[in-house]
C-alpha cells in the first residue's frame, strides 16, 4: 500500500522559517582580471579592459564598448579570463554590432585552474587530462550577430575564449558569469585571532555551499553525483554553517531509494555504513524525529544485512567494494582495520537511533553486534587513516599509541577526505594544538597556491616549489593541478572543490568554539572552548531553535572565560 506523507499548513511555515525548503538564485559576476590574451600587441585583441568595466546586461546598436577579436588566416584572437573565486554555473556571452552578420564559432574551455583553462583534451582519451565527461569544460557555440548566447554548467574560476572563424573580426562586448547558489543563510560563524584559521573555515563552509545544488554533490566539476562516504564531512559542515536543510534530507532518501538491499549505496560497504553514521549524527544536530522513523524500515534491513557479514567473533566480513579513502585503497590490512572500526561505529549509531525510534528490533540487532564486536583487537599498521578511525570507534586498545601514529606520520599520507578523522582522533587526545597545526599547513597550502574552494586531493609533498593555480605556471615550477591527483582523478581531471575535503570547518566549530549537541535537536548543547595557542575565538552555531553565541578570550593567566547567549529552549552546558 503507498504510503501518503501530508505536510500541514502549519508545518510548511515551520520548514520555511528554518530555511529548510530554499531556492536557487542566479546571480551574474563580472571578471575581475584578464590573465593572459593570444596577441599582447593590441593588434587582434583591442581594448580588452571593456570585458572588466560594468554592463547593464541590455544590448545596444550605438554600444561601442566592445572587445574587437580579430583573425586571419594564421592568426586567432584568444583570451583568459578570471572571474575571481570558484563557482557553479555558466557564462553568458553578449555579441555587440558588426558588420558580419553570420553567426560566429566561438571555443570556450572552462577551468578550476588556468592550467585546465588553457588545456586540450587529449583525443586518447589521457586519464590526466580535464574531459568533458560529467559536464562540457571544452566546447565550441555559435553566437549570434547581436544577442547573448547562454552557456555552461560547470565548476569553474577561469574562462577562455578562442575565436575560431578565419578572416573576420568579431565585436564582444560582455562576458559574465552566472553563479547557481541555494540561497541558504550561513547562520554559523566563526572569528579568531589567526585570520589563516578563519580563512580556512570559511573556505570549507563555502566550498559545502557550491555543492549543495540540487543535491549534496561530492564536485561541481566532477563527479556531480551523490557519494555518500563524501556527505559525511558536507553534512557536518552544514549543520555547523546552515543548519537545517532539506537537501540533506533529499540526498540521504535518494542514496536510499537507489540502493535496494542487499546493495551497498554507491556500490561500497562503507558508503552504507556513513548513511548510518549521518542519519544517527543528523538527528542529533536537527531532532527531525519524522524524518528519521521513514528511514526505520530501510534501517532495520540494512542492520540486519551487516549483522550477518560480522562472523560470531565479531570480525567484520562485509563485500562489496572495500573502501575507505584513495591513499589506502591498495592496503587490504589498513582496509580492514577501518571497516572493523568503521562497522562498530555504524552499529553503535544504529543502536542509538534504535533508542530514540523506542524500536526494539533495531535495538536488539545492533547491541547483539556491539556485543560482539567490542573486545575485537585491530592494528592499524602504522596507517593514520586506520589509527584514526580505531580511536573514534572505541576499539582501540591504546589511544595514546595510536594517536602517536597520526602524529608520527604527519602530513605524508594525509587525505582531504580522512583528514577530518585524524583531526577528530587528535582532538579526542586532547592534542588541539598539534591539529590546528595540521590544518593551517596542509588546507592553508592550498590557500597559498591560489585555491578558493578546497580540493579533492592535495599530497603535501607536491607543495614544495609548486606554482600557484591563478597563474601561468612558470616551466621552474612543479604544476599542482596537471601533475598531482593520482587513482581516478590524476591530472587536470582532479576536482578542486570537493565537500569531502570541508573538515575543518565543522571541527573548528566543534573542537575550538566547543560546540557539541548532547540531547538531539540541540536541545542541550555542551560548550568545551579549546583554544590551544589561539588567544581568542568567537562565533555562532545554528540550533533549530535559534542561533547560538559564543565568545571565549584567554586572561592574563591563561584561563579561558567564555561568554554565551542561547535561545530559551537551548540548555548549555558549559564543560
Amino acid at each position: 500500500m503507498m504510503k501518503r506523507h501530508v505536510l500541514t499548513l502549519a508545518t510548511l511555515f515551520s520548514l520555511f522559517a528554518l530555511n529548510v525548503y530554499a531556492k536557487i538564485t542566479y546571480t551574474n559576476i563580472s571578471p575581475v582580471r584578464i590573465v593572459w590574451m593570444s596577441d599582447e600587441s593590441g593588434k587582434y585583441v583591442t581594448n580588452p579592459n571593456n570585458l572588466l568595466a560594468d554592463f547593464s546586461d541590455q544590448l545596444s546598436v550605438s554600444d561601442d564598448k566592445y572587445t574587437g577579436f580579430m583573425s586571419s588566416d594564421t592568426q586567432q584572437a584568444s583570451i583568459l579570463l578570471d572571474f575571481g573565486k570558484e563557482i557553479y554555473g555558466g557564462i553568458k556571452i553578449s555579441s555587440a554590432i558588426r558588420e558580419y552578420k553570420n553567426p560566429v564559432r566561438l571555443r570556450i574551455r572552462f577551468g578550476e585552474s588556468v592550467t585546465e583553462a588553457m588545456s586540450d583534451i587529449d583525443i586518447l582519451d589521457n586519464p590526466a587530462n580535464p574531459t568533458n565527461e560529467h559536464s562540457l569544460r571544452d566546447f565550441v557555440i555559435s553566437v549570434p550577430w547581436l544577442g547573448s548566447f547562454q552557456c555552461g554548467n560547470s565548476g569553474f574560476r577561469f574562462v577562455r575564449i578562442d575565436l575560431l572563424d578565419k578572416n573576420l573580426q568579431y565585436n564582444l562586448r560582455n562576458v559574465s558569469a552566472t553563479s547557481i547558489l541555494r540561497d541558504v543563510q550561513e547562520k554559523g560563524s566563526f572569528f579568531s585571532d589567526n585570520e589563516r584559521i578563519n580563512k580556512i573555515w570559511e573556505t570549507g563552509a563555502y566550498t559545502v555551499k557550491l555543492n549543495m545544488q540540487e543535491y549534496i554533490w561530492d564536485g561541481i566539476k566532477r563527479d556531480r553525483l551523490v557519494w555518500v562516504g563524501d556527505m559525511h564531512p558536507e553534512v557536518m559542515t552544514i549543520n555547523s554553517v546552515f543548519g537545517e536543510n532539506e537537501v540533506v534530507y533529499k540526498s540521504l532518501d535518494f542514496a536510499r531509494k537507489d540502493t535496494p538491499l542487499p546493495g551497498w549505496m554507491n556500490g561500497m560497504c562503507s558508503y552504507s555504513l556513513w548513511w548510518i553514521i549521518i542519519q544517527r549524527d543528523l538527528y542529533m544536530y536537527q531532532g527531525n524525529l519524522d524524518y528519521l522513523k521513514n528511514q526505520r524500515e530501510y534501517l532495520l534491513k540494512l542492520v540486519k544485512q551487516i549483522d550477518e557479514k560480522i562472523d560470531k567473533n565479531g570480525v567484520e566480513q562485509l563485500d562489496g567494494t572495500r573502501f575507505l579513502d584513495w591513499p589506502t585503497s591498495e592496503n587490504n590490512d589498513v582496509i580492514h582495520s577501518g571497516l572493523q572500526s568503521l562497522s562498530f561505529m555504524a552499529v553503535n549509531a544504529a543502536l542509538q537511533i534504535g533508542e530514540y525510534l523506542q524500536d526494539d528490533s533495531i535495538q536488539s540487532i545492533a547491541s547483539n553486534c556491539v556485543r560482539r564486536m567490542r573486545n575485537v583487537h585491530i592494528d592499524s599498521f602504522n596507517n593514520s587513516q586506520a589509527a584514526a578511525l580505531n580511536i573514534l570507534s572505541g576499539l582501540s586498545k591504546n589511544s595514546k599509541q595510536d594517536c602517536n601514529i597520526i602524529l608520527k606520520n604527519g602530513l605524508n599520507g594525509f587525505s582531504t577526505f580522512y583528514g577530518y578523522y585524524m583531526l577528530e582522533a587528535l582532538a579526542q587526545n586532547g592534542k588541539y594544538d598539534e591539529a590546528l597545526d595540521f590544518i593551517s599547513k596542509y588546507w592553508g597550502a592550498m590557500l597559498d597556491l591560489g585555491a578558493t574552494t578546497f580540493w579533492e586531493d592535495l599530497k603535501y609533498s607536491d607543495v614544495v616549489n609548486a606554482g600557484r593555480i591563478d597563474e601561468i605556471v612558470p616551466e621552474s615550477n612543479y604544476d599542482i593541478h596537471s601533475g598531482g591527483g593520482a587513482y581516478c582523478y590524476k591530472g587536470l581531471r582532479l576536482s578542486l572543490c570537493h565537500g569531502w575535503a570541508s573538515g575543518p570547518t565543522s571541527w573548528l566549530t566543534k573542537h575550538v568554539l566547543g560546540v557539541t549537541p548532547v540531547e538531539p535537536g540541540c536541545r542541550t548543547l555542551r560548550i568545551k572552548p579549546n583554544l590551544g595557542s589561539l588567544k581568542s575565538v568567537k562565533g555562532t552555531f545554528p540550533t533549530p531553535y535559534g542561533v547560538v553565541s559564543i565568545s571565549c578570550t584567554k586572561n592574563d593567566k591563561g584561563k579561558v572565560v567564555s561568554e554565551v547567549k542561547a535561545p530559551d529552549k537551548v540548555k548549555i552546558v558549559m564543560d
